[in-house]
């Protein structure tokens, strides 16, 4: 992000009276410059270029023709650099999480207050994050969804129970009836299943999920 010169941004928005006062507000912080507007995702890749490119977009969800979504996937694939900071009437979770999943760097509703914009744009610029709280919640709740999904076998529940206890892998082995290069196999499974890298987060795993009592 240029720091001396004025940050550039592009406007991506179907409503023109939308756009209208943004560029006002814009104009009024100091710092930042419009570089141009679009109506739409197909109307943005026909003006960006290497020559021309912002480094920011603010970037509407619905839209005619092309709209956020398609528009996030083309410039991440094409201009990767370029910041997205989304504005949306949408805080849906679905919406949410595919555009936070497509790199965007901010996330904002329409309706949001002129500080709560100077604040996202000044976060962006400097190369951080924006999500307001709403944001964070359906990240959260969907990390807590993805990890009650997992599911396991009948013979790796026997294994993570057993891991909880003080037994050896070999002991392990015995009382599972199986060798100890199958007990490392289900241990590497659960592994990587699991996001774990150690016997500790294993046990951390069974217990939290009531597989072994303390």
């Amino acid at each position: 992000m240029p720091t001396t010169e004025a940050i550039q941004i592009v406007l991506v928005d179907d409503h023109r009276l939308f756009r209208s006062g943004l560029v006002s507000l814009i104009s009024s912080l100091g710092g930042y410059q419009i570089l141009f507007e679009a109506a739409n995702g197909e109307e943005l890749t026909r003006k960006i270029s290497p020559q021309l490119k912002p480094d920011i977009i603010l970037l509407d969800i619905n839209m005619p023709v092309m709209g956020g979504v398609e528009t996030a996937q083309w410039l991440k694939a094409n201009y990767p650099e370029v910041c997205v900071i989304v504005l949306s009437m949408f805080e849906d979770a679905e919406k949410v999480l595919t555009m936070v999943k497509l790199g965007v760097k901010g996330y904002l509703l329409k309706d949001s207050e002129p500080y709560e914009f100077e604040h996202a744009l000044r976060k962006v610029s400097q190369g951080e994050l924006y999500y307001p709280e709403f944001v964070t919640r359906h990240i959260v709740n969907s990390f807590n969804k993805n990890a009650n999904e997992i599911k396991l076998n009948s013979r790796e529940l026997e294994f993570l129970k057993l891991a909880g206890t003080e037994l050896t892998y070999k002991e392990i082995a015995d009382q599972m009836c199986i060798s100890a290069r199958t007990v490392d196999g289900y241990r590497d499974q659960l592994f990587e299943k699991l996001q774990i890298k150690s016997r500790v987060g294993l046990v951390l795993y069974a217990i939290k999920n009531n597989l072994v009592q303390l």
